[in-house]
């Protein structure tokens, strides 16, 4: 592969981990927003004796979308969980080897079946222009339906950049 190749290569893997990081920057405020929620509807509920549906189905959607948006800034930071046995006793070069097998075996394959899958799930609830079963429940629930697939695409793409780093790391003369 010449130097231009490697480059650009790189060019991509740090955009995506930027942009990925720029999302969870935004993500991140959708905690605070969950926070006043929860703090409203409590206070409703037991002030008031009152609880509204839309407000307790707004509090799992901004939970979901924390999640599931938030997770490739989380990788991208390298601040996702991970089980750790023996990945930490090992030397860069057998860590990336194990990153890239967890990468191209794991992740990138279950992301592609998430993807397929929420795709579908989304269209067929938008085909229905599916809301809340509930009575005062929110509308659209074809949006958090998609909101799935966008985080997992997300994620994909932050796989093809810390692909692309350990193979720097493996392939590197120099460490």
């Amino acid at each position: 592969m010449n130097l231009l190749n490697c480059v650009m290569l790189t060019n991509f893997s740090k955009g995506i981990s930027k942009m990925n990081g720029w999302i969870l920057r935004r993500v991140s405020w959708l905690s605070l927003a969950l926070i006043v929620l929860i703090c409203v509807d409590v206070i409703m509920r037991y002030l008031f004796s009152n609880t509204k549906t839309w407000i307790i189905e707004l509090e799992w959607h901004l939970f979901a979308l924390l999640f599931l948006i938030g997770s490739a800034g989380a990788m991208a930071k390298d601040e996702h969980v991970r089980v750790d046995l023996f990945y930490n006793k090992l030397n860069p070069k057998r860590k990336a080897l194990v990153n890239i097998f967890g990468i191209l075996f794991l992740l990138i394959p279950w992301c592609i079946v998430i993807i397929y899958t929420s795709y579908n799930y989304g269209m067929n609830s938008l085909h229905i222009l599916e809301g809340s079963p509930d009575p005062g429940g929110l509308p659209a629930r074809y949006i958090i339906k998609f909101s799935i697939m966008v985080a997992f695409v997300l994620l994909i793409l932050q796989a093809l950049a810390e692909l692309i780093g350990n193979l720097t790391v493996l392939f590197n003369k120099s460490a």
